[in-house]
């Protein structure tokens, strides 16, 4: 039963290239049995149709393609508009073009391993440097100015939209995790939220509570949503005349905080800052790394170290640690002139 839940469905007339070649086809057929999450299956999809469909245009085989080639491809990925221009970007960020490198890495990792091809071009030899240099950029998360223009123009929202910015932000929850909260992942009684390890990144269940304004807004949310249905399952509904009463996608989420976003003039807020605001908050608040990897649901404590360094949190506690020493130093000196 765990086995059939893992795989997931290809829906191959998206990726027509993939389709069309005998070793593309079996590694994603082979990714779909690994339980990755929908978003991220769809991703190798669509990244290794460019890829493939780049070879075709420059009479290149994938199973002796050179390192150069795919530079080349880099380069002409690179050169691609952004879908949503951020902090004046116009181009793809470094971590979309780190995600069709590693697509392609993990494609010839396993045609090496199937014997396919000899060597792995886009791992860079020992001692050598990678075709993308990895920027590590921290997350942007608002300052309270701007977070009160947020909170004013949220304000406007609909019942059910306050109530999934609430939660976001309370639980720390992804995008996929929000939209896929069903009317029994809630307890109500003790504030809590079950987040089922199919909707995770890590594919973890973990167990989140939410507080006490959320828990008004969402019993308000209660009635609006019997309106709609009735029946058990999907707990945010589209109130759309469209799609009444159906699941709300994460591209519909998405749409409806691109809208706010753009009322507050801040296009860089996105259903995933909420998240990152909630853990720096805690990182600030001095909760341990590992309770904050816990709640974050994090595989691994460096990913959580993110926050630490977002929060300022150890080097304002260095900073006031030293600054405390100086002054000792400085009075004991002066003492000393007094003697």
């Amino acid at each position: 039963m765990a086995l059939e839940f893992a795989i997931r469905e290809v829906r191959w007339e998206k990726y027509p290239t993939v389709s069309e070649n005998t070793h593309a086809r079996d590694w994603l057929k082979f990714e779909s049995t690994r339980g990755l999450a929908a978003n991220t299956l769809e991703a190798y999809g669509h990244n290794l149709d460019a890829y493939l469909t780049f070879l075709a245009s420059v009479g290149a085989e994938c199973q002796s393609v050179a390192r150069n080639v795919i530079g080349a491809y880099i380069q002409h990925v690179a050169q691609r508009p952004a879908k949503r221009e951020r902090e004046g970007g116009t181009t793809l960020s470094n971590a979309t073009l780190q995600q069709h490198l590693t697509v392609i890495r993990l494609f010839y990792d396993y045609l090496v391993e199937e014997r396919v091809c000899p060597r792995n071009p886009p791992r860079p030899p020992v001692g050598g440097r990678s075709l993308i240099q990895r920027h590590r950029r921290l997350p942007w998360i608002p300052s309270e100015e701007q977070w009160q223009a947020i909170l004013q123009v949220c304000r406007q929202e609909p019942l059910r939209n306050r109530v999934m910015l609430a939660m976001s932000y309370d639980a720390a929850l992804r995008r996929e995790e929000i939209c896929s909260l069903g009317t029994e992942d809630v307890d109500p009684a003790h504030r809590l939220l079950r987040i089922r390890s199919e909707a995770t990144k890590s594919r973890r269940e973990r167990i989140v509570p939410y507080s006490v304004p959320t828990s008004d807004l969402f019993g308000q949310y209660l009635r609006v949503r019997r309106e709609l249905s009735r029946e058990r399952g999907p707990l945010f509904l589209s109130e759309s005349f469209r799609n009444l009463g159906q699941p709300i996608s994460i591209w519909t989420w998405s749409k409806a905080v691109a809208r706010i976003a753009r009322r507050c003039n801040l296009l860089q807020f996105t259903p995933h800052s909420l998240r990152h605001l909630c853990l720096t908050d805690l990182a600030r608040a001095n909760w341990d790394i590992h309770e904050i990897a816990t709640f974050a649901g994090h595989r691994s404590v460096q990913t959580t170290l993110l926050y630490i360094h977002l929060s300022g949190r150890d080097l304002s506690r260095k900073l006031a640690v030293g600054m405390a020493q100086i002054h000792e130093q400085r009075t004991r000196m002066l003492a000393e002139i007094n003697l």
